[in-house]
């Protein structure tokens, strides 16, 4: 299986294997399995490596550690940064905040921004680019036009997940700090492959994730400003500053702080190298007639690429998924999968795409360990998939 769908998730570092072997066998002798909330010294043993943890994270976001609260993933972290100030706002003020967003985030926003106007949250949807991005004047209007409501939460993601498109984060948040709003922004796709630290973003929440970063699965963590206070959403025990009630999975933990560490020393040799396979993806795609780039040049993540097919409609999008995955390889539309039937995606859609070729898109996500050779078979087997499909 050529595997190239790093996007959805990463195969496990071998090092990241290691440390958290090492920690399983540390447990196994009767050192390192106890919980970190013990006052006993194997207690005493896991709250260090769980704190230590935590602190070297912080450093990659230029944060204080009482400022990182572990999640069981970005979905988690999501939900949490939005539910958590909405629901600190009403119970303070008695009033909801409004929610700006846009229509190209992830699920893990859309969806509790659904909930949350369940509620009674007022949630402003803003338009993206034909690239899928935000422009800061549209912000800047759409916050205007809130007048005095008070303290809104816009959430933008860094970068996304199916096309790679950068956001101006920066901007957005200087421009949502003008109105007195706060700034979240879900950095899933970006720790670890760009610069994500607080100061430079500008943000006041970032979700971060192990498992895209070649770490485990169900573990991820939400940065949050000291100066902000959220409503905790899981209550049961007096972890995480007492925002999130649940015994500490250490083990996580230690894989995820060694991920982020590798992912941070290898950071600039692998966007090299990615950068150059996915220049040399979009040549040979190029070849394949009718063949539609998605994913823009400038301002775009380096290990993404996503096509699509001008003649999309007489094209089937899951048999291009199917199809590909009968030659070996793996890669996703990058929309969600709803009881085995591939939907047209959401985010090609608010760019504008025809329904048809937001179907029949073709994610290509790369990482540290995709080779050129994977590169040349993926792009080939499209070529034959795609041929036989317009027979």
């Amino acid at each position: 299986m050529i595997y190239l769908d790093n996007s959805a998730t990463t195969p496990l570092a071998p090092e990241v294997a290691r440390r958290m072997n090492r920690w399983r066998d540390e447990a196994s002798m009767g050192a390192g399995f106890a919980n970190a909330s013990s006052a006993h010294r194997g207690g005493q043993r896991a709250r260090v490596e769980v704190e230590e943890s935590r602190e070297r994270i912080a450093m990659l976001l230029g944060a204080e550690p009482k400022e990182i609260i572990f999640t069981s993933g970005g979905t988690e972290a999501d939900n949490y940064a939005l539910k958590g100030y909405a629901l600190k706002e009403y119970s303070e003020r008695g009033i909801w905040p409004v929610l700006l967003t846009t229509r190209a985030e992830h699920h893990a926003v859309l969806h509790p921004a659904e909930f949350l106007a369940r509620l009674g949250v007022q949630v402003v949807y803003l338009d993206v680019d034909a690239d899928g991005r935000l422009h800061p004047d549209l912000l800047r209007a759409a916050l205007g036009r809130l007048g005095s409501m008070p303290h809104p939460i816009v959430s933008v993601m860094h970068a996304n997940n199916e096309t790679g498109t950068i956001n101006p984060i920066a901007q957005l948040a200087q421009t949502a700090h003008e109105f007195g709003a706060v700034f979240h922004t879900d950095a899933v796709q970006t720790f670890g492959k760009t610069n994500v630290r607080h100061d430079a973003l500008g943000a006041d929440m970032i979700t971060i994730s192990a498992h895209k970063i070649h770490g485990p699965k169900g573990i991820g963590a939400l940065y949050v400003n000291k100066e902000i206070e959220l409503e905790a959403l899981l209550h049961g025990g007096a972890q995480e500053r007492n925002r999130r009630g649940g015994t500490e999975p250490v083990e996580l933990i230690a894989g995820f702080d060694e991920a982020a560490a590798l992912a941070a020393s290898t950071q600039a040799e692998t966007t090299e190298r990615v950068r150059s396979l996915v220049a040399l993806l979009r040549t040979l795609l190029a070849e394949i007639e009718g063949v539609r780039f998605v994913t823009p040049h400038e301002a775009a993540l380096p290990h993404i690429l996503n096509v699509t097919f001008n003649d999309a409609a007489t094209l089937d999008g899951e048999a291009l998924i199917v199809g590909m995955d009968l030659e070996g390889v793996a890669v996703s539309n990058g929309s969600a999968c709803t009881s085995g039937s591939i939907q047209p995606s959401h985010v090609l859609s608010a760019m504008g795409l025809p329904p048809a070729q937001a179907k029949a898109a073709v994610r290509f996500s790369l990482s540290r360990y995709t080779t050129e050779q994977e590169i040349r078979n993926g792009a080939e087997a499209l070529r034959r998939v795609v041929g036989r499909m317009r027979r």
